[in-house]
């Protein structure tokens, strides 16, 4: 563990029966769990050492579903040499005496710009899933995002993470089903168990072709399923006459369009933040439609692969909101250095997916601990090494940035 982490608290589930999740917790007798663990090897100090570790224990299907993306892959690798690719310029010998990671984020004071993205059936990673995963985040002060997909009662999670002094924001991800009375049914739930935002999905009407999930027939185990879902009403197939298509002429006749914006705000007090926009223009009309906040991401690379990398998409969309509501990223982060980046290139905060899977599958909610502990670490000594006390930062100069210039950290951060 890095010496800087300190010790988690709270309390997870015992190992058996899970009565809020509806049934028995995977444990260690699934073929798809590993067996709990709560240490790590001392030679584990970095996001890619949690990657290669977690590589050895995870089954290859499973591998295949957490590790994958669509297509060639070419935007998953992409992201993270996209933020590699920026550099860095230092000043020395700044007052950085009193310097923090502190930022604000929807009316609210966060210890560090780092948040958990949300991420789906997490109990194919460790018995306790999202509990665990949860749970470390707020210990971190990490926000956290619930996906609607998770394999953990939506109740259970708030339950868990609320009390935590420590503890980051918490939403919930939203993916609209096609019946309304279930949305509101699953809103009304959300709103009561005391989530603080919704985070619509908005970038995957359908899945992309996951070559490396389907060469290794990756399928839910028995017994693992969305939870949170689980009542929503089956949809009615529709007979297609010759030459029509089951995806436009049956399942994209349910997406959301932003007339289903204007419906969800109407229906919810949570602010809505909206996942998945990647051009400009679709930023400004999130504004025009009332979206509280915009999370720039290319889901990871698993839906349309040769999308931009965020890092290279994030600096239109900040130019295109001016200012009007936070911009949010993921995609690639694995280093401290590229969460500094992110809040150079103009982002409020930054959200963390496939480390914090390799984590829970390592050693659970110690593992989880430990890579958000790493990014917060790393992300100090940078901001010290290039003589930046504070993540205050003056969006003008982020304008004038591209990939392949320098960042001039000086000029960006007060």
């Amino acid at each position: 563990m890095s010496p800087h982490a300190p010790p988690l608290r709270g309390s997870l589930p015992p190992k058996g029966a899970d009565p809020a999740w509806g049934g028995p917790a995977q444990g260690p007798s699934d073929p798809h769990a590993p067996p709990l663990r709560g240490s790590l090897p001392a030679n584990v100090v970095s996001l890619a050492d949690h990657e290669a570790l977690a590589a050895t224990l995870m089954p290859p299907e499973v591998s295949a579903y957490v590790n994958g993306a669509a297509a060639d892959e070419r935007t998953l690798r992409e992201n993270p040499l996209a933020w590699q690719a920026l550099k860095l310029r230092s000043r020395v010998m700044r007052p950085l005496a009193g310097g923090h990671t502190r930022v604000t984020l929807l009316g609210r004071t966060l210890a560090h710009p780092i948040l958990v993205a949300p991420m789906a059936h997490q109990r194919l990673l460790h018995p306790h899933g999202e509990q665990a995963s949860a749970l470390a985040a707020a210990m971190q002060g990490a926000g956290f995002v619930l996906s609607a997909q998770a394999n953990t009662a939506l109740e259970t999670v708030a339950q868990l993470v609320l009390p935590q002094a420590e503890r980051g924001p918490l939403w919930f991800q939203l993916y609209l089903q096609p019946d309304r009375g279930f949305n509101l049914d699953l809103l009304q739930r959300v709103e009561a168990a005391g989530y603080e935002a919704l985070v619509l999905t908005v970038d995957a009407p359908v899945s992309g072709p996951r070559d490396r999930e389907r060469r290794a027939g990756f399928g839910l185990p028995a017994g693992l399923s969305a939870v949170n879902l689980a009542n929503a009403p089956a949809r009615e197939v529709p007979p297609l006459s010759e030459g029509q298509s089951r995806l436009f002429d049956d399942l994209l006749t349910h997406a959301p369009t932003w007339a289903d914006i204007a419906w969800l705000r109407e229906h919810t007090r949570l602010p809505i933040l909206l996942k998945g926009i990647t051009h400009p223009d679709d930023a400004r009309l999130a504004i025009q439609h009332g979206a509280a906040g915009i999370i720039v991401s290319n889901h990871g690379g698993r839906t349309l692969d040769t999308l931009p990398a965020t890092a290279q998409l994030l600096p239109e969309v900040v130019e295109a909101v001016q200012g009007a509501v936070p911009v949010l990223v993921d995609g690639g982060i694995r280093r401290g250095t590229d969460v500094l980046k992110a809040m150079a290139l103009g982002a409020s905060a930054v959200l963390v997916g496939r480390p914090v899977l390799h984590g829970l599958a390592n050693a659970g909610a110690v593992g989880v601990a430990h890579v958000l502990r790493l990014l917060r670490d790393e992300l100090e000594m940078a901001m010290a090494l290039c003589g930046c006390a504070s993540l205050v930062c003056d969006g003008s100069a982020a304008r004038s940035l591209s990939p392949d210039a320098p960042i001039g950290i000086h000029e960006i951060f007060k």
